[in-house]
C-alpha cells in the first residue's frame, strides 16, 4: 500500500488529546487516575436493567433521526421542570451521540468560511478543531485565575462584522467556575444588535454548588438564538453511552439536523429508551446530582487542606484546580508527568486548554468523580509533597 506523503492535514496542530495521554500514562505506571473526567463508580442499576430489557425485547433498530419521541418528550419535561421553559419536542430537541456530536453539528451548521467564533480560554479542546473544520476562525477571551470571570470589555473589543458565534461553557470545564445571571445579561447586551448566535455547552448543568442554576434556558432573549447542549453521560454517570441532546429554536434546529443526519443519523435506540423510561420513573433524580458531587468535592478539598497546594474555587462540574507554585517550578505538563512517575497520581495540565497560557501559571486539574476511597488515597499521596 502506498500512502501519499503529501497529504495536507486539515488539523495540522492537532495530535492525541491530553486526556488520552495522561490516562495511558496512568495505566502504564499504575497511578491513581484523576485526569480524565469519568466516574470510577457504577451508574444506577435500575438504569442498566432498563437498557438490558430494551436490548432483549428487540428495540435495536434505527430510531427516528431526531431521537425517540418518548425521550424527546421526556427532555421537554425535564427542561420545563428545571428552567420553567417550554420547548417543542418536535421542532426544538434533537438527541445526539453525545454532547461532542451536538457541538460539532451546531458549529458545522452555521459557520461559513471566514466566520469568527469567540471562545473563552481555557476552552475545552473540541471547540477549535470543530470551528477550523467548518472554515471558521477562533478569537479568544482569556479567563484569569483564581475566579476565571469573563472580562466583558475584552469581549466587546473582539466583536466584528465577521463574528458569527459565541461559544460559552457553564459550569466550566476545566476551571469549575460558573457564570452568573449578570454574565448572561452582559453577553446579551453585547450581541443584541448583531447577527450573532450562541452555543452554550451546559453538559455539567446539574452539577453546580450555588443557590440557583444559571442557564441560557433561563434567559429568554439568548435562548431565542442559542443552541444549548446537554449530556446524559455527565448527569447519570454513563460517559460511555455517548447520549446527549441539543435544544435550539426551530430554524436553528432545522440547520443542525441537516448536519446530524449525515454524521450519526441516530443514537443507540435501546439506550435512548432506557433513559426515557428512567427519567419518567424518577423525574427528580437530576436534582440530587449537585449535592452528590458537592460531597465528593468536599472530601477531596478537606483531605488536601493541609497540603502545599493552593485550592482554587470550585463552583460546579466535577473538577478541582490546584495551584502548585509552592511545590515546583516545572511547567504544568512536566509537573503532571512527574506526578505520575513519582507520586502515582494522574492530573491534567491546564495550559493545554489555552491558545496562549498565562505566563507563570502553575495549575493542574483533578477529577473528583471517583469513589471516596480513591480520592482519599490520591489526596494522601499529594499531601506528602
Amino acid at each position: 500500500m502506498i500512502i501519499d506523503s503529501n497529504i495536507v492535514s486539515k488539523l495540522p496542530s492537532v495530535g492525541t488529546t491530553i486526556f488520552t495521554k495522561m490516562s495511558a500514562l496512568a495505566a502504564e505506571k499504575g497511578a491513581i487516575n484523576l485526569s480524565q473526567g469519568f466516574p470510577d463508580f457504577p451508574p444506577d442499576a435500575r438504569l442498566l436493567a432498563r437498557a438490558s430489557q430494551a436490548l432483549l425485547t428487540g428495540n435495536n433498530q434505527y430510531s427516528p433521526m431526531t431521537g425517540l419521541p418518548l425521550l424527546r418528550d421526556t427532555v421537554a419535561g425535564l427542561i420545563e421542570r428545571h428552567y420553567d421553559r417550554k420547548v417543542s419536542a418536535l421542532d426544538e430537541i434533537t438527541i445526539t451521540s453525545g454532547a461532542s456530536e451536538a457541538i460539532f453539528d451546531a458549529i458545522a451548521a452555521i459557520i461559513h468560511q471566514g466566520d469568527e467564533v469567540i471562545l473563552f480560554d481555557p476552552a475545552y479542546d473540541l471547540y477549535e478543531p470543530a470551528v477550523t473544520l467548518a472554515g471558521g476562525v477562533c478569537k479568544r477571551v482569556t479567563l484569569m485565575a483564581p475566579d476565571f470571570r469573563p472580562d466583558w470589555h475584552a469581549f466587546e473589543k473582539l466583536l466584528t462584522d465577521q463574528t458569527r458565534l459565541v461559544l460559552i461553557n457553564t459550569p466550566h470545564n476545566p476551571t469549575g467556575s460558573c457564570w452568573t445571571q449578570q454574565d448572561l445579561d452582559c453577553l446579551w447586551q453585547a450581541i443584541e444588535s448583531r447577527e450573532i448566535y450562541v452555543l452554550s455547552d451546559e453538559v455539567y448543568e446539574f452539577i453546580y454548588f450555588g443557590k440557583s442554576i444559571v442557564s441560557v434556558h433561563k434567559h429568554a432573549e439568548l435562548a431565542a438564538r442559542s443552541f444549548v447542549v446537554s449530556s446524559f453521560g455527565k448527569s447519570f454517570h454513563l460517559t460511555g453511552w455517548k447520549v446527549g441532546y441539543v435544544v435550539a429554536p426551530p430554524a436553528l434546529t432545522a440547520e443542525l439536523r441537516k448536519v446530524h443526519q449525515f454524521v450519526t443519523f441516530c443514537t443507540a435506540t435501546p439506550l435512548q429508551q432506557a433513559l426515557a423510561e428512567h427519567l419518567r420513573e424518577l423525574p427528580e433524580e437530576s436534582t440530587a446530582l449537585a449535592a452528590f458531587y458537592q460531597r465528593k468535592r468536599d472530601v477531596l478539598r478537606n483531605a488536601l487542606a493541609d497540603s502545599r497546594f493552593t485550592l482554587l474555587p470550585c463552583e460546579g462540574t466535577y473538577f478541582q484546580l490546584l495551584d502548585y507554585s509552592d511545590i515546583s517550578d516545572l511547567d504544568d505538563v512536566a509537573f503532571c508527568e512527574w506526578l505520575i512517575d513519582e507520586v502515582g497520581v494522574a492530573a491534567i495540565p491546564i495550559s493545554v486548554f489555552y491558545q496562549h497560557p498565562p505566563e507563570n501559571q502553575r495549575v493542574i486539574r483533578l477529577c473528583f468523580a471517583k469513589e471516596e476511597s480513591t480520592l482519599l488515597d490520591a489526596a494522601q499521596r499529594l499531601s506528602q509533597l
